[in-house]
């Protein structure tokens, strides 16, 4: 339980000025209801203030009578060579017959206990910027501001800090206002070198900074009488380096810095070192820096916006949106487990903080489809398809095979660290990252994209995918052998004889959307061959009740924190309960079997992945129970995802807190697919709200073929929808209004009803009004 105590929320919609100090020298921020605001600081740092712009990060805590920044940069990583992950026995032939031979035993001494074992691949921590606050008092407030990315802190005292992390620059800022000249930044060193015994360390808590063996770095601190310089360089693995760097200027009890880090990688890449950085800041000045980035926050705030009675459940989704703009740009690399936000505690953070393909990347990025953040996601797709040099290298290495297949567990270059094999070096990853190509695709209704980048990846994946699969005596396509993560976890039983449902519903996932992507193309031959292998592949295996299994013999009988066996519900989106009544029965028994076998196993983001399937099944009480679950016991009070529980409750057996991000992005999905869904071609408006959200809105929400929606419903009723067809194109919609009413349809080219769906002729940019 931690100590620290949110202040009651502002009400709902009301926008203030902060005021402290001097207003005309404080920078303008616009308070409101979903703010973070605590009467004191954190005292640790995964329940930090968190600011940052993909590329660099920081949380504000206290540490002792320090204010502490943590500061972190996205491609602080040590990506030395495993010695593991090479050789002749680096191939999926060779784990098959010690698979086969039962001597298992030789694999996993080879493949995943170097990982445990080993503090490196894995991101490193920054540094941190220090201010001895003793003399300002005691902390009247802690804020941050979301629409604005400001944090803000006040002392009793009178003194105030604001702080942001620009979100066009990589640099970051802080400003204190009454002050005395103590009060001054000191940079402190991760402890690479220190004497005494090293802490117990594993792969989720956090290997030992000091196992990295890197030579200590020095800090250079020069003060000059209007203020001062610091520098800090340290040296990594071979050849790697980074800098950190702050400039600050100290007047009239007023203190102005701005900070930055630099890698030797992308100082190489032609950008400013560190220093640089931080002097160019200071010749720009706070307030110009201050005005970029507030103007980017509010175009991506207008995105679109949801507007739910269930004020926490809102609250939540504001957060998680805000820490989505924190942590991804377009051209930004891919959301690692802890984004921009690496754990300051002398360790390395949980799971080295690596590039997990497991659930976790897939996880990160849904909320960029409906949400109508495309060029926020789209950081993923470029950095994919710049690894596919390596992916296809790793490719032929470990399978043997042309094609492309990506590592489920990755550094930030996109090679592999090993670790339980089963889905770290799995046969289908790929075949899920496909799938966000698709999505985009669908959703942005691109044809350039689909023609340059979309279906070039996954024809890529595709023809992977068909040289790995093999016929069984039934004629039946399937694998080898198959996993389902991460069942059994990294035990040979972990590997299933028969094809599992969750490598099944990649494989038709996979060949259904190249077949379709082809087609679109006007590639006949090639969407006919796709086509083929997906009819080749066997049906999904279920159980007595109609449940979807693990595989073949293998019930979904047991709590597990991974709903691997229920990919094909979501988000593969391959069955839905709008598509007949066979398809119905498989998904609700087999959410029938997650209810039964209870949260015992779960984890956080197990709560929000149960809430977008029970959205997809129309359950909006379900759903919202999940991510009210997830809000309330599964988050530190700045919103991060602890993974376990914390609150005592008993939902979960884990009760540890390691901090990853997927969990928080998935719960913003779970929101949109209660509001708006697509997937079937046929967009649904409020499909899965519970019967007490009598009124509810929200604006700009994207569907399939790049319509932009935006919904109003008061006492219960639907009052109006707004379409905007940004590519034009025929839309398809499940009425939203009453059966016997008539609605109004304005700007549409032509609108017609039939069977309780409109099919609507639209020309692009001209939007479409519908009324009861």
């Amino acid at each position: 339980m931690t100590h620290i105590r949110i202040l009651g929320l502002l009400l709902g919609g009301m926008m203030l000025c902060t005021a402290c100090g001097s207003k005309e020298n404080r920078l303008p921020a616009e308070t409101g209801a979903h703010d973070l605001v605590f009467d004191r600081l954190a005292a640790s740092w995964d329940e930090a203030l968190p600011l940052g712009n993909a590329f660099v990060g920081e949380l504000i805590w206290q540490r002792d009578s320090m204010l502490r920044m943590s500061l972190d940069r996205i491609d602080l990583w040590d990506t030395r060579p495993t010695d593991s992950l090479s050789g002749d026995r680096f191939s999926f032939d060779w784990v098959y017959r010690q698979w086969k031979t039962g001597n298992y035993s030789a694999v996993q001494r080879k493949f995943d206990e170097p990982y445990d074992r080993q503090a490196a691949p894995s991101k490193i921590p920054g540094a941190a910027v220090e201010f001895d606050v003793r003399s300002l008092g005691p902390v009247r407030s802690a804020r941050l501001v979301l629409a604005d990315a400001l944090a803000e802190v006040e002392w009793e005292g009178g003194a105030s800090l604001q702080s942001f992390v620009s979100a066009t620059e990589p640099v970051g800022w802080f400003r204190f206002e009454g002050i005395t000249p103590e009060v001054l930044p000191e940079v402190i060193a991760p402890r690479y070198r220190l004497e005494g015994e090293l802490a117990a360390s594993s792969p989720v808590g956090g290997h030992d900074l000091r196992r990295l063996g890197y030579e200590q770095g020095r800090v250079e601190h020069e003060q000059r009488a209007d203020g001062g310089t610091i520098r800090y360089r340290q040296p990594g693995y071979g050849d790697f380096y980074y800098d950190v760097a702050v400039e600050y200027r100290f007047a009239e009890g007023r203190l102005v810095g701005a900070w930055s880090i630099t890698t030797s990688g992308s100082v190489s890449a032609d950008e400013l070192e560190a220093g640089e950085r931080a002097a160019a800041a200071l010749r720009r000045g706070i307030r110009k820096d201050y005005e970029s980035h507030r103007k980017w926050w509010t175009e991506y705030w207008n995105r679109s916006s949801v507007t739910l009675p269930d004020k926490v459940l809102e609250r939540q989704y504001a957060n998680e949106m805000y820490k989505f703009g924190c942590v991804t740009r377009r051209n930004s690399p891919i959301i690692p487990l802890q984004g921009v936000w690496t754990a300051d505690n002398g360790l390395l953070p949980p799971w080295k903080g690596d590039v997990h393909h497991d659930l976790n990347t897939q996880l990160s990025y849904w909320p960029c489809y409906t949400g109508n953040h495309l060029d926020e996601g789209f950081g993923y797709l470029q950095t994919l398809w710049d690894q596919r040099g390596i992916n296809r290298e790793y490719t032929r290495r470990y399978f043997g095979c042309e094609g492309l297949n990506v590592p489920g567990v990755a550094t930030i270059k996109g090679e592999p660290m090993g670790g339980w094999i089963q889905y770290a070096l799995s046969q289908t990853v790929s075949a899920w990252l496909g799938h966000h190509f698709y999505l985009h695709w669908k959703y942005s209704a691109d044809p350039d994209f689909l023609r340059e980048m979309g279906y070039p990846y996954l024809r890529e994946v595709a023809a992977f995918l068909e040289r790995i699969t093999v016929k069984n005596e039934r004629g039946e396509r399937t694998l080898r052998i198959s996993s389902s993560p991460e069942i059994n976890d990294n035990t040979p039983q972990a590997w299933f004889p028969t094809i599992t449902n969750y490598d099944l519903a990649l494989l038709k996932s996979a060949f259904r959307e190249a077949s379709e992507m082809a087609a679109t193309l006007e590639l006949t031959d090639e969407s006919a061959h796709w086509a083929a292998l997906e009819a080749e592949l066997p049906p999904f295996d279920l159980d007595s009740t109609g449940a979807l299994t693990f595989a073949a013999g293998h019930p979904y009988d047991q709590s597990h924190r991974h709903f691997s066996n229920a990919l094909a519900i979501h988000p593969l989106s391959l069955l839905d309960v709008t598509r007949g009544a066979d398809e119905e029965r498989i998904v609700r028994a087999t959410i029938a079997r997650l209810d039964e076998h209870g949260s015992d196993w779960w984890v956080g983001y197990t709560f929000c992945w149960l809430a977008n399937m029970k959205a997809r099944a129309l359950d909006g009480e379900g759903a919202a129970t999940a991510l009210r679950d997830f809000a309330d016991y599964f988050c530190l009070p700045n919103t991060f995802h602890a993974n376990g529980q914390q609150n005592g409750t008993g939902k979960s057996n884990f009760t540890y807190r390691p901090f990853t991000l997927e969990g928080n992005f998935a719960f913003a999905a779970g929101i949109q697919e209660m509001l708006l869904q697509s997937h079937t071609g046929i967009v649904r408006i409020f499909p899965a709200i519970p019967a007490s959200w009598r009124d509810v809105s929200f604006r700009d929400l994207r569907a399939q073929g790049a319509f932009l929606i935006s919904a109003t419903m008061t006492g219960g009723h639907i009052t109006e929808v707004t379409i905007d067809p940004t590519m034009g194109g025929t839309l398809r919609l499940a009425n939203p209004f009453p059966a016997n009413s008539t609605p109004c349809v304005s700007g549409a080219v032509s609108a017609t009803l039939d069977g309780g769906v409109w099919t609507i002729e639209t020309r692009k940019g001209e939007p479409i009004r519908l009324r009861p």
